[in-house]
């Protein structure tokens, strides 16, 4: 099992990866502003972190074997996440992602298309910097999980599927719920294989 730090731990998806790390007997040390926020489970430390402190947040996340960024990107800065993560010396580092960075054809994203809601384009846009951000680092084993462009609460089915840079989609559209992907980001913490990698899920 592993010792997880979980930054952004009572939010929309860091709840339910809080979840998912819980139900496999990972040991989890949850990170948000408001600490009486995060769920109270098995094997869970809720922490008090500020998420433009880095040095705060390196003390906070020292001596984890994993840690999962779950912020919004226009509330955090990956600067600062990332120097973070070095200082506190621990190597492996998971951020939820965004869909806007994914490509719809080759070389042209989702974010660059008409169809995307002007409302989410600043924080995909920002998400993508991040990607373009951890792509230059050498010294993290980083990876960074993409959801599908509908990434919305919904139900643990386990059935999904995996893709590296492209959106994934079906006749019934580019979605997958908070919880599936959850289950998807815990796998990789249990067997790394996307190191260095981006990657996404989907239906």
């Amino acid at each position: 099992m592993a010792k997880v730090a979980l930054i952004g731990a009572s939010g929309a998806v860091g709840s339910r990866l809080l979840k998912e790390l819980s139900d496999r007997g990972h040991t989890v040390t949850g990170i948000a502003r408001s600490p009486e926020k995060i769920a109270a489970l098995p094997g869970v430390t809720a922490r008090k972190g500020d998420v433009f402190d880095p040095r705060g947040l390196a003390d906070l996340i020292r001596g984890h074997d994993v840690v999962i960024s779950s912020v919004h990107f226009l509330d955090s800065d990956p600067d600062t996440l990332i120097a973070a993560v070095r200082a506190s010396g621990v190597k492996r580092y998971l951020v939820v992602g965004g869909a806007g960075s994914l490509e719809v054809a080759p070389g042209k994203r989702l974010v660059d298309t008409p169809e995307f809601p002007a409302i989410y384009k600043a924080e995909a846009q920002k998400g993508a910097d991040f990607l373009g951000k951890l792509r230059a680092v050498t010294d993290l084993d980083w990876t960074l999980l993409s959801p599908s462009a509908m990434f919305v609460p919904g139900e643990r089915t386990g059935k999904f599927r995996l893709g590296k840079d492209m959106l994934l989609a079906s006749d019934k559209g580019s979605s997958i719920s908070f919880e599936d992907y959850a289950i998807v980001m815990v796998d990789e913490i249990e067997k790394p294989a996307h190191v260095r990698q981006r990657f996404t899920v989907g239906y």
